[in-house]
């Protein structure tokens, strides 16, 4: 229990914000040093909070991070690129807000005590000039720089997969490098082609999972020269505990066939009860109930996954541990202050923009459809609109606008009936009539059919592929479309009334 205990009270320095705590000593060897690793973050503060209990936040990494330094060992933090933005190329209306959100992030990444970062593509969406303006400790690829963790030199070389990222590591191996950490920027299939145990690194952090599944996904490929790939968006930190003893090469630790097993089942209940907690309307007593396990099986997790490891005497050996950001572990209170000014600033920087700029709809043609609103569906569905009324659709603006977001571009296209599309939402201050998911966010503009009120003039909504545009796998990870379709049907939408059946 010692250890454990040792984690709960460095866990309270973070979290509790008391003077003069200090964490008692742990009672197995703390490591020589520890290094953290963040990649692919793509210019993500944080989870949207459109479900619940959603996985990280630049708020819990730089938590861990404190946390760690509460020991009194040295902690180092890198980061491997594809940080400060989600997209190559960003539209006008976007880069107040992303150039903004790519400042917020250096701030929190500086507090961090962030020791160097690669670039990757990403990081150049507004070109060198602004990134240079960040003025981050940036790796420049193939060139090796040396670091000292508590008097021990360590050495991290960024770069493609590339025959001078070869050299550069050997060069740094040669001129007496101890340990070497590659921030690899290519994806995971292509390291896996050519990275191989010949390559003279201690580990390989590989900066671009891939896409789709590939980039939901910890991975961890355990070999002389193991590789490492972070689940994107800022979901996950992956920490190393070093702890040298000798000369040679360093020995990637495993944490026993018993403990691997708990922890993959753990795991496992993990994504269970996440999937069981986001049911749609759920009763609240039954909602609370659920989070509170899921609450206490990640508390577990982080315990098993956290305890000391047992260091082999005269060997130089390493640990690697992925640490997801669980909405349950603590936040650092300063990074949360950097989070909140973003969030108040940035609402008031896209109002103005709006308001100096041309309306973002495309012009209206004759032929084509228009969205109409809830007011003129309702004069012939009010059966429909009552249940609509009892579904979370019927308050997703204000779910916006209780969370200070209602003015973010980065969300509020879902929670309004056709952003940017004729008689939709054209600029964000003005989403009168057109607020929530409404009738048209399922079933199209309603122009035609509120002239002719044929079926036929409408799409039924019930098209997964629409819904999905929405509940897609980083919103609503755990979305299943015939369970929330079920949720939102009842008599007079998609169910028979009384009269009909009559």
């Amino acid at each position: 229990m010692k250890p454990l205990l040792a984690l709960l009270a460095a866990w309270c320095v973070v979290s509790c914000a008391k003077k003069d705590v200090r964490p008692p000593q742990v009672s197995t060897p703390a490591p020589g040093f520890t290094l953290f690793v963040s990649a692919g973050v793509k210019g993500y503060l944080g989870p949207c909070g459109c479900s619940e209990n959603m996985r990280g936040g630049i708020t819990r990494a730089a938590a861990q991070v404190a946390l760690a330094k509460a020991f009194g060992h040295p902690v180092l933090y890198f980061d491997a690129g594809d940080t400060l933005f989600g997209q190559a190329q960003l539209p006008a209306e976007a880069v107040p807000q992303q150039e903004r959100k790519a400042r917020t992030l250096t701030e929190a990444m500086k507090a961090m005590g962030l020791s160097a970062k690669a670039n990757g593509p990403l990081d150049d969406a507004q070109g060198a000039a602004f990134r240079a303006s960040l003025a981050l400790p940036e790796l420049p690829d193939n060139q090796p720089r040396t670091f000292e963790a508590g008097g021990f030199p360590l050495t991290v070389v960024s770069g493609p997969w590339s025959p001078s990222l070869v050299e550069a590591v050997s060069k740094a191996r040669a001129s007496g490098a101890a340990w070497v950490l590659v921030l690899l920027q290519e994806d995971w299939r292509t390291a896996l082609r050519n990275v191989d145990d010949s390559l003279e690194a201690d580990a390989v952090v590989v900066a671009r999972p891939g896409e789709g599944a590939a980039a939901e996904e910890n991975r961890m490929l355990r070999r002389k020269v193991p590789l490492f790939s972070l689940q994107d968006k800022g979901r996950s930190l992956l920490r190393l505990d070093v702890h040298p003893q000798s000369d040679g090469r360093f020995e990637l630790l495993a944490a026993g066939a018993e403990t691997e097993r708990e922890l993959k089942g753990l795991d496992q209940r993990v994504e269970l009860l996440k999937a069981q907690v986001n049911e749609p309307m759920l009763a609240p007593e039954l909602l609370a109930l659920r989070k509170a396990k899921l609450e206490e099986i990640i508390a577990r997790r982080e315990a098993l996954a956290a305890t000391p490891a047992q260091w082999p005497a005269g060997k130089n050996t390493f640990t690697a541990r992925f640490v997801p950001l669980e909405s349950s572990l603590p936040t650092d209170p300063a990074i949360d202050a950097l989070v909140t000014a973003y969030d108040k600033d940035v609402g008031a920087m896209n109002v103005a923009w709006a308001k100096t700029h041309s309306p973002l709809c495309p012009p209206s043609v004759d032929a084509m459809p228009r969205y109409v609103g809830n007011t003129q569906c309702q004069q012939c569905h009010a059966d429909a609109f009552k249940v609509w009324g009892e579904s979370k659709h019927a308050a997703a603006y204000a779910t916006l606008e209780n969370k200070g977001k209602n003015f973010h571009l980065d969300c509020v296209g879902c929670h309004v009936v056709g952003f940017k599309k004729p008689g939709g939402v054209c600029r964000i201050d003005e989403v009168a009539g057109r607020d929530h998911v409404g009738c048209e966010s399922c079933h199209g503009p309603g122009s035609r059919h509120a002239e002719d009120t044929d079926d036929s003039s409408i799409a039924k909504g019930d098209d997964a592929h629409t819904c999905q545009k929405c509940h897609d796998q980083e919103n609503s990870p755990h979305f299943n479309f015939k369970e929330y379709l079920a949720k939102i049907i009842g008599p007079g939408h998609g169910q028979p009334t009384n009269a009909t059946k009559k």
